[in-house]
């Protein structure tokens, strides 16, 4: 039986999800990777279980590979940020096939525990070739969450409006009430 996913926030590019295993609630952070158990929730999460194994490694790995995507997200650029997830990827690569169907690509690790950590740091070098405007933190001072902004606009500010949109639309609200 696979246990249910508890983050308010799911279904984000593999990169932005491993970031959003972090969480704040009631204002106290959760971490769905403390152990093994959150792993294997995670990994399902995202579709890698059938790849990958939630054990000790694998967890020490992918916290590994959270902690480089963090600190990258949250100084862009920086070299020293940038250096900890290209130690990330240096532990898997992409092998070009041929098969029936076409051209193709096979991704190898020397060391299957590195491959879910491998996965979210590539997934984020997608992202960025892709759109790097849209990587976003959530603008709630008291979300720790981030998203991938698929909004027509690119506008979106909430990691979700029912959540911390609505927070925000309270807050002001109340503001507003407060000095009538």
């Amino acid at each position: 039986m696979n246990a249910v996913d508890p983050r308010p926030l799911t279904g984000e590019p593999v990169s932005l999800d491993l970031l959003n295993t972090r969480w704040n609630e009631d204002g106290v952070r959760q971490d769905l990777l403390k152990g093994v158990e959150g792993l294997a929730v995670w990994l399902a999460s995202n579709a890698l279980d059938r790849r990958f194994s939630a054990d000790a490694a694998t967890l020490r790995h992918t916290l590994a590979a959270r902690d480089a995507l963090a600190a990258l997200v949250d100084r862009p650029g920086d070299p020293a940020a940038s250096a900890r997830v290209d130690t990330v990827l240096d532990h898997g690569r992409i092998r070009a096939t041929l098969t029936a169907e076409g051209p193709g690509e096979r991704v190898e690790f020397a060391d299957p525990a590195q491959g879910p950590g491998w996965t979210a740091a590539r997934d984020y070098l997608d992202l960025l070739r892709t759109a790097p405007d849209r990587i976003r933190a959530c603008a709630h001072e008291a979300c720790i969450l981030h998203f991938f902004d698929t909004s027509r606009n690119g506008t979106r500010r909430w990691c979700s409006m029912a959540a911390c949109g609505n927070r925000a639309k309270a807050s002001r609200h109340y503001a507003r009430t407060k000095e009538s």
